[in-house]
């Protein structure tokens, strides 16, 4: 049903610009995850900033933010390990 209330229009505006604002930001932060794979310990740092940026605006909940840059540096010491 579209909407026909002004606030309605306005907040369906809104939802609009926001949901592409923070699709860029997961998407910014799954490039950085995958250029780190090949990178060395400053790439993951990048990428550890990019999460902790995108938590902080609300784009990733706390939690998934630390399970991420869990795996992210788990897979960077096997790699170094190996």
């Amino acid at each position: 049903m579209a909407k026909r209330i002004k606030s309605g229009l306005k907040r369906l505006r809104q939802t609009v610009r926001r949901q592409a604002q923070n699709q860029a930001v997961r998407s910014r932060v799954k490039t950085l995850a995958k250029q780190a794979g090949a990178g060395g310990q400053d790439q993951l740092l990048l990428v550890i900033k990019a999460i902790d940026k995108a938590a902080a605006k609300g784009i990733f909940h706390k939690n998934a933010a630390a399970r991420k840059k869990a795996r992210l540096i788990r897979r960077q010491r096997a790699r170094a390990a190996s």
